[in-house]
């Protein structure tokens, strides 16, 4: 059973930054792709990024140039940072592991104004 758990999230106030943590159950990330996702309140979920398994990223739009992802694959864990954080990025934050169901549970991440 593969398990993705999130943890970093937290209250900000906009211009500040938290970061993101994404660990993996088991060895298994070094072989896979991980998508970042949120969910903004009253909206549907929507993909902010991505990292590949040599370390390439996407990003989308609204997060170019804020948001860094990196990997540790020793720690079998991905990173989020999010720097210039802005009320609009309040949101659940949850990771994927492309192309599967398995999803974590989410971490909550507050901007405040």
């Amino acid at each position: 059973q593969v398990q993705l758990a999130e943890s970093g999230g937290g209250l900000v106030q906009a211009g500040g930054s938290l970061r993101l943590s994404c660990t993996l159950s088991g060895s298994i990330l070094r072989g896979n792709v991980i998508n970042w996702h949120r969910q903004l309140p009253g909206k549907q979920r929507e993909w902010v990024t991505w990292i590949s398994r040599d370390g390439r990223t996407g990003y989308a739009d609204s997060v170019k140039g804020r948001f860094t992802l990196s990997r540790d694959n020793a720690k079998n864990t991905v990173y989020l940072q999010m720097n210039n954080l802005k009320p609009e990025d309040t949101a659940v934050y949850y990771c994927n592991l492309m192309g599967s169901s398995y999803w974590g549970q989410g971490t909550q991440v507050t901007v405040s104004s």
